[in-house]
Parts: structure tokens; C-alpha cells; sequence
């Protein structure tokens, strides 16, 4: 069967029998690969069709995209955490006093402080943090004193699924039991780094206020952490089709005329993707009746591709 045998080299159409892109090399048409897309396979549909299968579309856009990650966790009761941050400080002390010294007493003094330093980060604490507590703070009493402060910290576990979506700077809800109702507002400051083999949890520390002094040390609760994505592309997740080696979605063209498009997805949050190629704003995906469309796009391209070649 003849299909366009005036295309010039290069040039790429879509068959009108098997939906493939087709392209002329030597004066033969053979298909031709489209990257960033599968096969362009199209189906029709009539509006009665469209009913019957109960097909729905929405529209490619740009949106803000976050969700909220619900962890359990404790009040932190590290007097531990405490002596070694008064290690630290001390070793900075001795560091400055020996720098009147001689080289060697100097050195070791400065051996001493960086191994106090990288054991603090051991233990989870920031860059940040550390330095905070060697210039403004010091030790932090909070971590064995209950009622030292008016700020706690709050140990949580975030799944190992989840790490990834944690991070320092994030804001977080805390929810007691012996307060229904009640939300103590925090913020992330630091993920430990090292995954509990056990649990298969990574340990996120969070500063949490506390002016009323309710939260008490070992107090077990449950976080929300707020997770902000920024404005992205993306479309409802019930629009893509995924079938193993690639993701597949609907576009609407008009006249019931639905296109198969492959996508770049990024990450899934909530109900939607993110898309990072194969679509741009404003396209219009089927939402639902996509796995139907999908078989009978698959079949009509069977029926109608049998026995068909490319070529003069």
C-alpha cells in the first residue's frame, strides 16, 4: 500500500492505517522513531461512545503541588545529646586558650574540637545547629530538663519510603493524645544520617514550641509535616496508563479524536503527576475510560495494521 510516496527525506507524517510515524530513507517509507513518545496509535470516538465508557478529560496546568507526610514520634529525652553538645563547647574553650601555646598544644587542641564536632553530627545534629549552640545558645538544657525552655524538640521516625521528602526548613504539627484538638506548631531542623536498620526509619529532629509547658519528655506523638513541591506541571494521576517500561496518556485533539502520548512523569503527590515531558499547558487527557480506550486503540490498530506494509 502506498502512503505518501512524495514525503521528502526527513519528513515524518502519521499513517492513516497503523498510527505509526513514517519517514522516507531511499526512496522507501519505513517508520520512524519518535522520542519521547510511544507509537502514536489514535483512536475516534463518537460522542455516544464517549458516554457509554464514561470518559471524563481534564486539562494539563500548572499548579502548586505539596502533601502532608504523618509520622509518630516523641519528645526528646537526650541527656546525652546535652553532654556532648558541653563536650563540644569545652573543647572549643581549651581550642581558644591553647592558641597562645605552642603548634602541638594548638594541634590537639583542634584534633579534639573537630572530633567533638563530627560526633554531634553523628548524633544528628546540623552544621547549622552546631554552630548556633558554640556562639549564641550553648547547651541546650531542654534535652534533660523539662520546663528549661520554652521550645522542645521532638524526635520523629520518617519511614524509609518518606526520607526523601523530609528535609530542614519544613513545617511540622504536633498532635498529643492528652491534648485532642491541640496543635503545637515546629519546624525541621535536621534528619539524622543514619537509617535505622532496625525500624528501616530515618530520625528527623524538629524544634517545637512550648510556652505552656505541655509537651513533656518521652511524650509519644504524631507529626504532620508539611511537604511544598512549588508551582509544577501536572496532570490528574488517573490520566496516565502505566505499562511497565513506560507511562501513557490520552490526549483529546477534538472531534473524538484521542491521541496515545508517552510522558516524562516526576513525582506523584496526592492525586496528581507531575510532568516533566510529552505534554505542555492547556492539553487536554482523558481522566477516565482510558484503559478501555487503550484496549480498543490496540485493537483497531491490529485490525486494521494486518497485512499492511510501508512502502511504494
Amino acid at each position: 500500500m502506498n502512503v505518501r510516496a512524495d514525503l521528502r527525506p526527513g519528513e515524518r507524517i502519521v499513517c492513516p492505517v497503523c498510527g505509526e510515524f513514517i519517514t522516507a530513507e531511499s526512496g522507501k517509507l519505513v517508520p520512524a522513531p519518535s522520542p519521547g513518545r510511544e507509537a502514536a496509535r489514535a483512536v475516534m470516538l463518537t460522542p455516544e461512545q464517549e458516554r457509554m465508557i464514561g470518559m471524563t478529560t481534564g486539562t494539563v496546568e500548572m499548579k502548586p503541588l505539596s502533601l502532608l507526610v504523618r509520622v509518630p514520634g516523641k519528645i526528646a529525652y537526650d541527656p546525652d545529646l546535652y553532654v556532648a553538645q558541653e563536650e563540644y563547647l569545652q573543647a572549643l574553650k581549651n581550642e581558644s586558650a591553647s592558641r597562645g601555646s605552642s603548634p602541638d598544644a594548638l594541634g590537639r587542641a583542634k584534633e579534639i574540637s573537630s572530633s567533638a564536632r563530627r560526633k554531634l553530627e553523628l548524633m544528628g545534629m546540623s552544621p547549622a545547629e552546631i554552630d548556633k549552640i558554640s556562639v549564641s545558645t550553648g547547651a541546650d538544657v531542654s534535652l534533660y530538663l523539662p520546663g528549661a525552655s520554652p521550645t522542645v524538640w521532638a524526635y520523629l521516625s520518617v519511614f524509609e519510603t518518606e526520607i526523601g521528602l523530609v528535609a530542614p526548613g519544613a513545617e511540622v504539627a504536633i498532635e498529643a493524645a492528652a491534648y485532642p484538638g491541640a496543635a503545637f506548631s515546629g519546624r525541621i531542623v535536621s534528619v539524622d544520617p543514619v537509617l535505622d536498620s532496625a525500624s528501616r526509619t530515618n530520625r528527623a529532629r524538629a524544634r517545637v514550641d512550648n510556652p505552656e509547658q505541655k509537651l513533656k519528655p518521652e511524650m509519644f506523638v504524631n507529626a504532620v509535616i508539611a511537604v511544598d513541591f512549588g508551582t509544577k506541571l501536572a496532570i490528574p494521576a488517573s490520566a496516565v496508563i502505566d505499562t511497565g517500561t513506560r507511562k501513557i496518556v490520552y490526549r483529546a485533539q477534538g472531534g473524538g479524536m484521542l491521541e496515545a502520548r508517552e510522558v516524562t512523569v516526576g513525582r506523584k503527590v496526592g492525586d496528581d503527576y507531575e510532568i516533566l515531558g510529552g505534554l505542555q499547558a492547556g492539553d487536554r487527557v482523558v481522566t477516565s475510560g482510558n484503559f478501555l480506550i487503550d484496549s480498543e486503540s490496540r485493537l483497531q490498530s491490529s485490525r486494521e495494521g494486518s497485512g499492511h506494509q510501508h512502502g511504494q
